[in-house]
Parts: C-alpha cells; structure tokens; sequence
C-alpha cells in the first residue's frame, strides 16, 4: 500500500479463517499463503461483479493473470484466526487493474501487497484491453 495515500474504504473484503495447513513449523501463516487469500480475494471480488473466471474466458476470450506484486509482511497471522482480505481498485489503464490489497486482523493490518493485474487474450497471452462491459462495470461501482 501506498503510505503516502489516504487510506479509503475497501471495494470489497473477503473472510478467511486460519487453519492448521496453512501454517508452518513456527505455528504461523507460511508467507505465501498470503498471495494464495489475495488471490482468492480478488477472485471473489470479480464474482461479486458478475464476472465469472470462466465467463471471461469464454465469452470475453480473457484472462487476468498477476504481472507483478509487491507485498509488505507486518504481522503475524497464527492458527485459527479470522483475517479479512481486502481488495481496493486504485487504478485501470489499457489493460492493467492496479489493486491495493491487505490481509487485516481487526483493524491490525499484517500484511500489505499492491498488485499489478494484466488482461490477456486466453490463445495468445498477450496484453488486450480490459473489455468495456468489466470497465462500466467497475466504474458503477466506484460512483
């Protein structure tokens, strides 16, 4: 997350609840589980939406894929917690969401990850602009 930048409300939070298998010998959340609930997250989100990743790849010929990420780890998360994962929209250009993410306990954020997600055509990976119908869409939402 930006520091810089005022904190704003989420567009949407997912819940997640800690278990035994998401944690490693020290008894906390193995740092790449993180990236596995904000992913989710982000999933969820598009779903909240209306857009299936199933439906984009059928109907839309598209894809989301991460193109780069850049994450701070802060806290802990240990067994059994209940964390929330954010999702905040920051941005769209061509055929890049730019998502502002933290994964919270509480109001405690423990981690902090701002992603850079890129639309691709689903025969030849390469960038293509995020359809129109997504962009109304998040713009709806946003107002």
């Amino acid at each position: 997350m930006k520091k810089s930048e005022p904190a704003r409300a989420p567009d949407f939070i997912w819940p997640v609840r800690v278990y035994y298998e998401d944690t490693d010998a020290a008894g906390v959340v193995f740092y790449a589980n993180y990236l596995k609930f904000m992913e989710r997250a982000r999933t969820e989100w598009l779903r909240s939406l209306g857009f299936e990743q199933t439906t984009l790849m059928h109907e839309h010929n598209v894809v989301f894929v991460v193109r780069s990420l850049a994450v701070e780890y802060l806290r802990p998360a240990v067994f059994n917690d209940a964390l929330e994962i954010t999702v905040t929209l920051t941005g769209t250009r061509g055929s890049l969401l730019e998502i502002s993410q933290a994964v919270r306990r509480g109001q405690r954020v423990l981690v902090s990850g701002d992603v850079r997600v890129a639309c691709v055509n689903t025969q030849s990976f390469k960038p293509v602009r995020i359809p129109p119908a997504i962009l109304d869409k998040l713009a709806t939402r946003k107002a």
